[in-house]
């Protein structure tokens, strides 16, 4: 039996980031997934492809990113919870389809994982995904550990029901690959039967039926942005008049650094990076932090490592 099919619940496992991502999946229910795979995602697909083969799971490794998502489009929007993951340059692969699905919405969860690549350790580029959550007006979910990614994938499946859209899973090279304690819950039975049923004014994207959904979709967004105030993901620790505002793998950042200002010879000692007032954001539509916000005189967004040790650079100029 393949480790991630355990049956057992509250069992420790040591995990891959993309291997905790398979595991929240699986306890979601998912029933259909398709990749074309790509550093730093491979490992998703790797391990759908074995479950696959000891389960009623169905798995592809699609021709490309966008025949990957129409396919699992397909079998969401005929009532079965599907994953979709890929790299991040793949998703402009996939973006022409992932625009209107956007606006025709789907039935079973569907979640789609891109996996972006900071400082490009496999790949032509380094651009950030995030864009593509406000260019579509989808939810889009950063876990910070591969605890949060089992947590957040199942998540995912809950959220894009309740929206009835596609929801969009952020990692990153360091989270997908990273290892951590991974605590299982209880596996979902699959349901691999669907029924597509026929909506010509929903899933025929001519404009006269494209505007309205459109209105449909923006609704939907702001009800997202609602739900993303009140998620358990947005966390606040900490107390002061400085804020870090933080997302993704940014916000589980733990280290200690010497302090050394303004010159290496005034040594200040160390300061511990898990310290200070910290708003972790879980998506990337829910920017909004007014608690966070009113309480703080200041308030720098620190979204990946470089920009964490620029903020800090920036805090001991103004001592």
């Amino acid at each position: 039996m393949h480790p991630l099919l355990t049956q057992e619940e509250g069992k420790k496992l040591l995990l891959l980031g993309n291997e905790a991502i398979v595991r929240g999946a699986l306890e979601a229910g998912v029933a259909f997934a398709t990749t074309y795979p790509g550093t730093p995602s491979s490992e998703i697909g790797d391990n759908f492809f074995r479950i696959a083969s000891v389960s009623e799971l169905y798995f592809e490794y699609s021709t490309n990113e966008k025949v990957a998502l129409e396919t699992a489009a397909g079998a969401s929007v005929s009532g079965l919870r599907s994953m979709c993951s890929m790299k991040h340059v793949g998703l402009n692969v996939a973006a022409d389809a992932l625009m209107t699905l956007a606006y025709v919405g789907v039935r079973g969860g569907m979640v789609v994982v891109t996996a972006d690549d900071p400082s490009m350790f496999s790949s032509q580029n380094e651009q950030d995904n995030r864009i593509y959550a406000r260019l579509s007006s989808l939810p889009m979910l950063e876990p910070t550990s591969p605890q949060e990614a089992k947590e957040m994938t199942e998540a995912a499946f809950e959220l894009s029901e309740a929206l009835e859209l596609p929801v969009l899973l952020r990692t990153t090279t360091r989270l997908s690959h990273c290892r951590g304690i991974v605590t299982t819950g209880a596996l979902k039975p699959l349901h691999t039967k669907g029924t597509f049923e026929k909506d010509s004014s929903r899933f025929v994207t001519v404009p006269a039926n494209a505007r309205v959904r459109h209105k449909v979709l923006l609704a939907q967004a702001e009800k997202a942005r609602e739900m993303a105030c009140a998620s358990p993901f947005n966390t606040i620790t900490g107390a002061g008049g400085w804020g870090i505002a933080t997302s993704s793998i940014a916000g589980e950042t733990h280290a200690t650094l010497p302090v050394q200002y303004p010159t290496p010879s005034n040594y200040f000692g160390t300061i511990n990076l898990d310290i200070g007032d910290l708003n972790n954001i879980g998506g990337t539509t829910s920017l909004s932090a007014p608690d966070f916000a009113a309480e703080i005189a200041s308030i720098d967004l620190l979204d990946n490592l470089g920009s964490l040790v620029d903020g800090l650079d920036q805090f001991f100029l103004r001592l």
